[in-house]
């Protein structure tokens, strides 16, 4: 049986949006911020669901540890393209422990990033299968599995220092950000303002499929369709979108 990754110990487990900004602020290190993340308990809601679903399993897993707790970030801690998305999913990153790993999103996903060659394989299927990402480190907006997929702003908000650090932690080396889909797009003029000292420009880009929004002293913006079944499923969005999507990333990354 695959075992999810070891849950981490803090100091502190973060219970309020107060203490979420403090130690996304006191980590130092990524390895630092990815085991605050995984012991944040600061969104009820989040954490109920998140637990039950732990708890219930789908029948397919039944037989599985779940990780049912916070996911962090994952891939090259010199990553020059970032990978950003909504929020784990309840039989996916919330069962594996890792971002975007066990459902059909990360098929998708991590076989385009393998056919890029920013990835070792294409397929993400545990926390343990060896997947490496070369360049590129994924990470998502709100760090807990929500309920229908749909974090409540205040969930957003409370969860947006973790995000804010991460990038923070990435900005040496960081050169393009992919948005996957809508909600990605707008979680990243907040951290544009946050981390880059930088005023969003007004008004916003709308996101579509290929926007691109290029800042002086920040990394591009890239929209790309979320990796979600609804789109890969009606065709909204192809292998060969997503193919064209990275090789730009790549080009504007200054990755061979």
């Amino acid at each position: 049986m695959r075992r999810v990754p070891r849950v981490p110990v803090v100091a502190a487990r973060p219970r309020t949006a107060e203490q979420v900004t403090g130690a996304a602020a006191g980590a130092t290190s990524l390895a630092a911020l990815d085991a605050a993340i995984s012991d944040c308990f600061a969104c009820p809601r989040l954490v109920d669901w998140r637990e039950e679903v732990a708890r219930t399993r789908r029948a397919a897993f039944r037989e599985q540890e779940y990780w049912g707790r916070p996911v962090p970030g994952f891939g090259d801690p010199r990553a020059r393209i970032g990978l950003l998305g909504l929020a784990p999913a309840a039989h996916g990153g919330n069962r594996t422990g890792r971002v975007f790993t066990g459902d059909r999103s990360g098929d998708v996903l991590f076989a385009a990033l393998h056919r890029a060659g920013l990835a070792n394989q294409a397929t993400s299927v545990a926390a343990d299968d060896g997947l490496t990402l070369r360049h590129t480190r994924v990470f998502a907006a709100v760090r807990c599995a929500p309920p229908a997929n749909k974090p409540t702003p205040g969930e957003r908000d409370t969860c947006r220092p973790w995000l804010h650090r991460e990038v923070a932690l990435l900005r040496p080396n960081l050169r393009v950000v992919v948005a996957l889909g809508a909600f990605a797009w707008a979680a990243w003029w907040p951290t544009l303002h946050r981390v880059y000292g930088m005023s969003p420009p007004s008004p916003r880009p709308a996101f579509t499929h290929g926007a691109h929004w290029s800042g002086n002293g920040a990394p591009d913006l890239l929209g790309c369709y979320h990796v979600s079944q609804q789109n890969t499923f009606t065709g909204r969005l192809t292998p060969e979108m997503l193919d064209d999507v990275f090789a730009r990333a790549k080009r504007l990354a200054g990755v061979e």
